[in-house]
Protein backbone atom coordinates (compact mmCIF):
# COMPACT_ATOMS: atom_id res chain seq x y z
CA UNK A 1 0.00 0.00 0.00
CA UNK A 2 2.79 2.28 0.64
CA UNK A 3 4.51 1.95 -2.38
CA UNK A 4 1.26 2.80 -4.39
CA UNK A 5 1.46 5.99 -2.32
CA UNK A 6 4.52 6.55 -3.45
CA UNK A 7 4.54 6.19 -6.80
CA UNK A 8 0.94 7.91 -6.52
CA UNK A 9 2.92 11.15 -5.08
CA UNK A 10 5.83 10.65 -6.84
CA UNK A 11 3.83 11.18 -10.25
CA UNK A 12 2.43 14.47 -8.98
CA UNK A 13 5.80 15.90 -8.71
CA UNK A 14 5.85 15.60 -12.55
CA UNK A 15 3.65 18.43 -13.94
CA UNK A 16 3.34 16.99 -17.57
CA UNK A 17 1.83 13.68 -15.53
CA UNK A 18 -0.80 15.68 -13.60
CA UNK A 19 -1.82 17.83 -17.08
CA UNK A 20 -2.27 14.19 -18.75
CA UNK A 21 -4.63 13.13 -15.87
CA UNK A 22 -6.04 16.08 -15.54
CA UNK A 23 -7.27 16.21 -19.54
CA UNK A 24 -7.92 12.50 -19.52
CA UNK A 25 -10.30 12.80 -16.50
CA UNK A 26 -11.80 15.53 -18.13
CA UNK A 27 -12.60 14.02 -21.40
CA UNK A 28 -14.10 11.48 -19.69
CA UNK A 29 -16.47 13.68 -17.73
CA UNK A 30 -17.18 15.62 -20.35
CA UNK A 31 -17.97 11.81 -22.47
CA UNK A 32 -20.19 11.20 -19.64
CA UNK A 33 -22.09 14.02 -19.46
CA UNK A 34 -22.80 13.94 -23.29
CA UNK A 35 -24.13 10.23 -23.13
CA UNK A 36 -26.49 11.46 -20.28
CA UNK A 37 -27.75 14.67 -21.88
CA UNK A 38 -28.06 11.87 -25.05
CA UNK A 39 -30.29 10.00 -23.08
CA UNK A 40 -32.78 12.62 -21.54
CA UNK A 41 -33.24 13.98 -24.64
CA UNK A 42 -34.17 11.01 -26.45
CA UNK A 43 -36.29 9.58 -23.30
CA UNK A 44 -38.26 13.05 -23.40
CA UNK A 45 -38.78 13.60 -26.94
CA UNK A 46 -38.42 10.56 -28.77
CA UNK A 47 -39.81 7.39 -26.67
CA UNK A 48 -39.00 5.72 -23.66
CA UNK A 49 -39.91 2.32 -21.56
CA UNK A 50 -42.87 2.98 -18.71
CA UNK A 51 -44.46 0.78 -16.27
CA UNK A 52 -48.08 0.90 -15.76
CA UNK A 53 -49.77 0.21 -12.64
CA UNK A 54 -53.72 0.65 -11.85
CA UNK A 55 -56.74 -1.26 -12.66
CA UNK A 56 -58.00 1.35 -15.23
CA UNK A 57 -56.98 -0.32 -18.32
CA UNK A 58 -57.98 -3.81 -17.63
CA UNK A 59 -58.41 -6.58 -19.53
CA UNK A 60 -55.82 -4.15 -22.20
CA UNK A 61 -52.39 -3.24 -19.50
CA UNK A 62 -52.53 -5.47 -16.35
CA UNK A 63 -52.90 -3.87 -12.94
CA UNK A 64 -49.17 -4.06 -12.22
CA UNK A 65 -46.04 -5.41 -13.43
CA UNK A 66 -45.81 -4.35 -17.30
CA UNK A 67 -43.53 -2.35 -18.68
CA UNK A 68 -44.86 -0.19 -22.53
CA UNK A 69 -42.75 1.61 -24.83
CA UNK A 70 -43.85 5.20 -25.07
CA UNK A 71 -43.84 6.68 -28.28
CA UNK A 72 -43.45 10.41 -27.53
CA UNK A 73 -42.18 11.83 -30.96
CA UNK A 74 -44.80 10.77 -33.45
CA UNK A 75 -47.83 13.08 -31.46
CA UNK A 76 -45.11 16.12 -31.23
CA UNK A 77 -44.53 15.48 -34.89
CA UNK A 78 -47.61 15.63 -35.81
CA UNK A 79 -50.42 16.11 -33.54
CA UNK A 80 -53.01 15.40 -36.24
CA UNK A 81 -52.02 11.78 -36.07
CA UNK A 82 -54.21 11.43 -32.74
CA UNK A 83 -57.23 9.27 -33.39
CA UNK A 84 -59.99 7.19 -31.14
CA UNK A 85 -58.53 4.78 -30.00
CA UNK A 86 -55.06 5.55 -29.22
CA UNK A 87 -54.06 4.36 -25.81
CA UNK A 88 -52.10 7.45 -24.49
CA UNK A 89 -50.39 8.53 -21.39
CA UNK A 90 -50.99 11.86 -20.25
CA UNK A 91 -50.70 14.24 -16.93
CA UNK A 92 -53.46 13.57 -14.68
CA UNK A 93 -56.04 16.61 -15.11
CA UNK A 94 -56.75 16.61 -11.44
CA UNK A 95 -53.25 16.02 -10.20
CA UNK A 96 -50.66 17.24 -12.89
CA UNK A 97 -48.25 15.06 -10.71
CA UNK A 98 -49.92 12.17 -11.60
CA UNK A 99 -49.41 10.29 -15.40
CA UNK A 100 -52.41 8.42 -16.47
CA UNK A 101 -52.33 6.23 -19.30
CA UNK A 102 -56.74 5.99 -21.30
CA UNK A 103 -57.87 5.39 -24.49
CA UNK A 104 -59.09 7.97 -26.64
CA UNK A 105 -62.76 8.17 -27.58
CA UNK A 106 -63.69 11.43 -29.01
CA UNK A 107 -61.65 14.17 -30.42
CA UNK A 108 -62.76 18.24 -30.93
CA UNK A 109 -65.89 18.66 -32.39
CA UNK A 110 -66.94 14.71 -31.54
CA UNK A 111 -70.47 14.17 -29.96
CA UNK A 112 -70.00 11.42 -27.27
CA UNK A 113 -71.87 9.74 -24.70
CA UNK A 114 -70.97 11.28 -21.30
CA UNK A 115 -71.25 7.76 -19.62
CA UNK A 116 -72.59 4.83 -21.60
CA UNK A 117 -72.83 2.34 -18.80
CA UNK A 118 -74.90 4.81 -16.47
CA UNK A 119 -72.70 4.66 -13.16
CA UNK A 120 -71.66 8.10 -13.45
CA UNK A 121 -74.16 10.03 -15.62
CA UNK A 122 -77.52 9.45 -17.25
CA UNK A 123 -77.01 7.20 -20.22
CA UNK A 124 -78.64 10.13 -22.01
CA UNK A 125 -76.56 12.42 -21.69
CA UNK A 126 -74.32 13.53 -24.62
CA UNK A 127 -71.56 16.60 -24.43
CA UNK A 128 -69.60 17.78 -27.80
CA UNK A 129 -66.17 17.87 -27.27
CA UNK A 130 -64.41 21.63 -27.51
CA UNK A 131 -61.79 22.34 -29.52
CA UNK A 132 -57.96 21.69 -28.35
CA UNK A 133 -59.58 18.59 -26.26
CA UNK A 134 -60.49 15.13 -26.01
CA UNK A 135 -62.88 12.88 -24.00
CA UNK A 136 -60.90 9.82 -22.25
CA UNK A 137 -61.39 6.31 -20.79
CA UNK A 138 -60.20 3.75 -19.02
CA UNK A 139 -60.86 0.13 -20.38
CA UNK A 140 -62.70 -1.12 -17.51
CA UNK A 141 -64.60 1.84 -17.02
CA UNK A 142 -66.17 0.69 -13.52
CA UNK A 143 -62.97 1.20 -12.36
CA UNK A 144 -61.47 4.43 -14.26
CA UNK A 145 -61.79 7.91 -13.20
CA UNK A 146 -61.52 9.60 -16.76
CA UNK A 147 -63.73 12.31 -18.63
CA UNK A 148 -66.76 10.60 -17.16
CA UNK A 149 -65.73 12.27 -14.59
CA UNK A 150 -63.41 15.34 -15.00
CA UNK A 151 -64.91 16.42 -18.67
CA UNK A 152 -63.29 16.98 -22.05
CA UNK A 153 -59.42 16.62 -21.30
CA UNK A 154 -57.01 19.16 -22.95
CA UNK A 155 -54.95 17.84 -25.76
CA UNK A 156 -51.94 20.00 -24.28
CA UNK A 157 -52.22 17.48 -21.12
CA UNK A 158 -50.95 14.50 -23.58
CA UNK A 159 -47.42 13.35 -23.07
CA UNK A 160 -46.68 9.59 -25.32
CA UNK A 161 -48.93 7.08 -27.18
CA UNK A 162 -48.54 3.53 -26.10
CA UNK A 163 -46.29 1.64 -28.84
CA UNK A 164 -45.84 -1.95 -27.30
CA UNK A 165 -45.75 -3.70 -23.86
CA UNK A 166 -42.14 -5.64 -23.70
CA UNK A 167 -42.89 -6.96 -20.20
CA UNK A 168 -44.08 -10.03 -19.39
CA UNK A 169 -42.45 -11.58 -22.08
CA UNK A 170 -45.18 -13.69 -22.97
CA UNK A 171 -47.58 -10.95 -23.31
CA UNK A 172 -45.36 -8.89 -25.30
CA UNK A 173 -47.30 -6.78 -28.07
CA UNK A 174 -47.66 -4.21 -30.59
CA UNK A 175 -50.89 -1.96 -29.48
CA UNK A 176 -52.87 -1.26 -32.80
CA UNK A 177 -55.81 0.61 -33.03
CA UNK A 178 -58.74 -1.58 -33.02
CA UNK A 179 -61.24 1.34 -33.55
CA UNK A 180 -62.86 0.93 -36.78
CA UNK A 181 -64.63 4.75 -38.37
CA UNK A 182 -67.96 3.44 -40.70
CA UNK A 183 -68.97 6.58 -43.19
Amino acid sequence: MSRWIANALNALKDPNAVKFGLKRTGIRGFKLINMFCAIHLFTEYVGRPSTMAGPSMLPTLATYGEIVIEDRITYRLNPSSLSRGDLVTLKSPVNPSHIICKRVIGLPGDIVCVDPTGNKAPSSEHVVIPKGHIWISGDNAANSRDSRDYGPVPISLIQARLYARVWPLKDSTIFRNPTRIVE
